[in-house]
């Protein structure tokens, strides 16, 4: 497999990896007596659970267990390397039956109830409750397992733990071959702990270390043995604490059981309080909020310059500029910190010199950042890397809205640099030839071809389907540039900054126009994909158009055809808009971006068409995506799923290596519910502003909590139906007001 990108962003790279990934049997990496029942059900078995919290995550599999094998990506990560490779519980040799299972709705821990499968000595199966219980802290996992007899009599057994660590990079895991890997050291057995270790070929030591309490009768290597005797409602727990450690990351401290549990609740605690809820009497969407909450609290990572939303699990567990950024706007009304934990984070990986290995650029802000040993290796592009052309005038676009939003100006100033920096970018490097537009094109060999949002090698192409070539100027990026120029002027303005005010509303007024003049085409009723390196436009409907419309690039008139275009048939799925129509040449409704729904894309769109008065777009938009919403599991969006058209009474069609969760598409649902009030927080003003305001029909109710506004939080509730609605504050609201137009 050739070294280019392994985002995971190509449906022909997605198709070489999942060739790779056949089922294989469990019970060839984790063999046990009875072979032919527990292969049984582990096939039946199939679903996975999945934890985070900051850079670590555990993937196992229904029963909690985590088997090996090749292309196996269950196991236990930190900063994108594989701490243990196989975890697998046994009782008397044998796989227990599982019961059920289930991650706490807050994402804080994972419950699995078990059973023992087989009679034993003077006891049956089925009396054995084996609950297992699973939560991260940091760069801690801790498993308690907890033992219960409902037996008539005495029952002796034996509960065994096995594992290993392979330390393979999650590039491995995801297909790409090595020609040489790092050593393998010696396990260290102590009498109640094991050290499993791998010196890097990036020189870097990395460690996991085992505790486990009681101390088990045998500990090896490889597995950790209890002889059990339990009496009639007898009670017994084993614990097991796994840490892991880099030597170039000394601050993976030892945390104890019970104080971890504390700061896990206290973390949660602050989430919600500073963060605005949302409930209504449709308990549908009530638990799609409360999922979509609980998701991005856990997607979200409290770094050394605030929070940062990592983009997705298992293939993104990182910073990404572009990810983060949109996550933080759609989310902007209701939790402001997350944006100012962005933009920090970002001002502070700003680019500020020119590395073509890493298409960097002074003033680029960041693409994507990987801690691996392959990427400090550069065995791939993304130890560091700025391939994103969008990420900087989003960068410029996000701190003007998170300054409307707060009033911090102070903040303000202090990010000018970076922002001026960024806005610097887009003149010189964006706009390399001097045309107006924001190109792009790679300087790396093996970084991203393409650099917008649809970055899969095939994602930009012309209406005989011929790929694009040249420096590309695709058309939602004009749009976050237009946006970025406005808000740049807004904030050189309150700054004092009026020369720089003066040439940013110019710039912003000569693309606007430029823009509609080049990329409108009026035989498709909307604006075309991109502009290849010779100007030559791409007549193909895309959804990329609909984010023209979030930047407010589009002209009314042409915004509301856009918007009627969209819904049509042949770009409507009757689930979403796809990404592009079934007109198209490339049309495949099971491609990544050539056919496939987004959600955060429908969430953008959704708000641009609401920026235009085009509320029964929105209502549709709003209602479609909800209806999706029922048929995911525990209500949560996927990163994408299929183009494939509605039929009654089918489920969507799930994209088989989706992101799930996927910070993006779980904070769209905010992004939508502002695009159905017209909502706008104004922080400078302290007011709240409805525009336009209407109910889906499946909501006749919406309550507003803990809206934070400056120093206070207002709350307030919606009811009606359709755009025939009342607002009503239900607490003081403290010298603030809400506006109704």
């Amino acid at each position: 497999m050739k070294n280019r990108s392994l985002e995971m962003r190509g449906d022909d790279m997605r198709a070489e990896i999942d060739e790779r990934k056949q089922p294989a049997s469990p019970e060839g990496c984790c063999p046990a007596p009875d072979s032919s029942s527990e292969l049984s059900l582990e096939v039946a078995n199939t679903s996975r659970h999945l934890l985070k919290h900051k850079d670590a995550f555990f993937l196992c599999n229904a029963r909690g267990d985590v088997f090996p094998n090749e292309t196996n990506e269950e196991g236990y990560y930190f900063d994108g390397t594989r701490f243990l490779s196989k975890l697998c519980l046994r009782i008397d040799g044998a796989l227990p039956t599982r019961l059920g299972s289930h991650v706490r709705d807050k994402n804080d821990a994972l419950i699995v109830t078990l059973t023992n499968p087989h009679d034993g000595p003077g006891f049956h199966a089925n009396v054995i409750r084996i609950d297992r219980h699973v939560f991260l802290l940091e760069s801690h996992c801790y498993i308690t397992v907890n033992l219960e007899n409902y037996g008539i009599s005495q029952a002796d057994f034996s509960i065994s733990i096995d594992f290993s660590a392979d330390y393979a990079d999650i590039y491995e895991i995801r297909g790409m071959s090595r020609a040489r890997r790092g050593v393998l050291e010696i396990p260290r057995v102590a009498v109640d702990s094991v050290e499993l270790g791998y010196q890097g070929l990036d020189k870097e030591q990395r460690t996991t270390r085992m505790e486990f309490s009681p101390t088990p009768k045998v500990l090896t290597a490889s597995y950790a043995t209890y002889p059990v005797s339990l009496n009639r409602g007898e009670k017994q727990q084993l614990v097991l604490t796994v840490r892991c450690e880099r030597t170039r990351r000394p601050d993976t401290e030892k945390i104890a059981f019970e104080v971890a549990k504390e700061r896990i609740s206290a973390q949660q605690e602050r989430h919600r309080c500073s963060s605005a809820l949302v409930r209504s009497s449709n308990g549908q969407f009530t638990e799609w909020f409360e999922r979509s909450f609980a998701d991005l609290n856990m997607m979200t990572s409290d770094l050394p310059t605030g929070p940062y939303p990592y983009a997705g699990i298992p293939w993104f567990n990182t910073p990404f500029g572009r990810d983060g950024i949109v996550t933080a706007l759609e989310c902007l009304w209701m939790k402001p910190e997350l944006a100012r934990g962005v933009l920090a984070y970002l001002a502070e990986t700003q680019a500020t010199e020119v590395i073509p290995e890493e298409d960097a650029e002074p003033g680029k802000i960041l693409h994507e950042i990987r801690p691996g040993e392959m990427a400090t290796l550069k065995e791939m592009p993304f130890g560091r890397y700025y391939g994103s052309v969008d990420a900087t005038p989003l960068f410029v676009l996000l701190a003007g809205a998170y300054y409307e939003r707060t009033g911090d100006i102070n903040f303000m100033r202090s990010l000018w640099p970076s922002i001026h920096a960024a806005l610097a970018w887009m003149e010189k490097y964006g706009d390399s030839d001097g045309d107006g537009f924001i190109e792009y094109k790679r300087q790396s060999p093996n970084g991203l071809i393409h650099q917008g949002w649809k970055d899969s090698d095939d994602a930009i192409f012309h209406a005989d389907g011929s790929p694009a070539q040249g420096a590309l100027a695709v058309c939602e990026v004009q749009g976050y540039a237009y946006g970025a120029l406005r808000a740049g002027a807004i904030l050189a303005e309150h700054l004092g900054h009026f020369s720089d005010c003066e040439i940013l509303t110019g710039r912003a007024e000569t693309l606007y126009q430029q823009f509609n003049e080049s990329f409108w085409c009026e035989e498709l009723n909307t604006y075309g994909l991109a502009l290849d390196g010779n100007k030559r436009v791409c007549r193909v409907k895309s959804s990329n158009a609909g984010q023209c419309l979030f930047s407010g690039i589009a002209t009314p008139d042409r915004a509301r055809r856009v918007a009627d275009t969209l819904l049509a048939p042949d770009s409507y799925s009757g689930w979403g808009v796809r990404t592009i129509a079934s007109t198209s040449a490339r049309f495949n409704p099971m491609s990544y971006h050539n056919g496939s729904v987004w959600p955060h894309d429908n969430g953008l769109i959704a708000f641009g068409m609401a920026r235009y008065g085009l509320t029964q777009h929105v209502s549709r938009l709003f209602e479609d995506i909800f209806a999706s919403v029922t048929y995911f599991d525990r209500y949560r969006l996927p990163e994408l799923f299929c183009g494939f058209e509605r039929e009654a009474g089918v489920a969507p069609a799930l994209y088989p290596v989706a992101c799930a969760p996927q910070s993006w598409s779980a904070a769209s649902i905010f992004l939508l519910i502002q695009a159905c009030l017209g909502l706008k927080v104004d922080g400078i003003s302290k007011q709240i502003t409805l525009t336009h305001p209407m109910l889906p029909a499946s909501l006749v109710d919406l309550q507003i909590e803990n809206l934070i506004l400056g120093t206070t939080s207002v709350s307030f509730e919606i009811r009606g139906h359709g755009s025939d609605v009342h607002v009503r504050p239900t607490a003081d609201l403290k010298g603030c007001s809400i506006l109704r137009y």
